[in-house]
């Protein structure tokens, strides 16, 4: 089972307006937050997914569990908070790329301490964290004690997906993404996160940093045109399809799901099998992530594909 850890929020896109200067901004809420699209895209792709989040026990809140049980994430790792479930406001450019607007302060995504690190059970053999629950305290620092506890036999991924509005200080978030890239062995990280964080879309030597310790592969996503994969070996770019794009909220997120996904299926979610994968296994898992982000860019907002809806692996 992997466990995911990071916030679940809830969405609120700006439907377009008929009237902009009318007094009145209508909206559509939608359930998220990164790591909540891979626990929910994980559980649609058909592989057993648990969240590990701090969630608030308003009726936002409890819209959050339904929606995780009614999509089968395993929700034993919850902690229920009184604190208010974070919301983001959404508006789309005319790419289609999402601009966000958080209301997070008290948000009980930000809220975990110490005092609620779980035991796992046996059955976790992955670890996934993201987003911006790796910076915003206390929530962060509790996320890398359960890594320091929990992680050195368990395949650990990273996804920086890098939020500035909740957190604008660069420096805050190139020293947490340094902790985390020391202790995964799969990173996933975006050409608009590399140029957020150190003004430098190639990326070469900030990976070949991640690589030179755990790591042994990077995946840099680079919109229509392809995927940048490192290993410790070598370096070489893959394409993708071109697709009708709708918007492109939710397409990280369920590469990431999806990658995860066709590691499970290959019994190759762990330590060894990561670091062990050929180029043309590699080549194969970018494929059926890239299919399945096609599909939700297809879609408007996160609306991960299921299993059905890919071809097989």
């Amino acid at each position: 089972m992997f466990l995911i850890c990071g916030e679940a929020l809830f969405d609120f896109f700006a439907q377009p307006d008929v009237d902009d200067s009318a007094a009145r901004v209508a909206f559509e809420a939608v359930a998220g937050g990164s790591p909540f699209n891979v626990a929910v895209g994980l559980a649609r792709l058909e592989r057993d997914a648990a969240l590990l989040t701090g969630m608030s026990t308003d009726f936002l809140g409890q819209r959050l569990c339904k929606v995780l049980e009614h999509e089968g994430v395993d929700t034993r790792y919850l902690v229920r908070l009184d604190d208010a479930t974070t919301l983001a406001m959404v508006a789309l450019s005319p790419s289609g790329s999402p601009q966000y607007a958080f209301y997070h302060q008290h948000g009980a995504d930000r809220a975990l301490t110490l005092r609620h690190l779980p035991e796992l059970t046996d059955d976790v053999s992955a670890i996934h964290v993201g987003s911006y629950s790796l910076v915003v305290s206390p929530t962060a620092e509790t996320l890398g004690a359960l890594i320091e506890k929990e992680g050195a036999e368990r395949l650990v991924s990273l996804d920086p997906n890098v939020r500035l509005k909740i957190e604008p200080d660069l420096d805050r978030w190139r020293e947490q993404i340094g902790y985390f890239a020391l202790r995964a062995d799969l990173i996933k990280v975006s050409e608009e996160d590399l140029i957020s964080l150190y003004d430098d879309p190639d990326g070469e030597q900030v990976v070949r940093r991640w690589l030179a310790a755990r790591t042994s592969l990077v995946l840099v996503t680079r919109g229509e045109r392809g995927v940048s994969v490192f290993t410790r070996e070598e370096r070489y770019t893959l394409g993708t399809q071109p697709v009708e794009v709708v918007d492109a909220v939710g397409a990280g997120d369920t590469f990431q799901a999806a990658m995860l996904c066709w590691l499970d299926e290959q019994g190759k979610a762990n330590r060894e099998g990561v670091a062990g994968l050929e180029r043309s296994e590699i080549e194969r898992m970018v494929a059926f992530a890239n299919a399945a982000a096609g599909i939700t860019c297809t879609r408007r907002g996160p609306d991960l594909p299921r299993r059905a809806e890919l071809a097989a692996s």
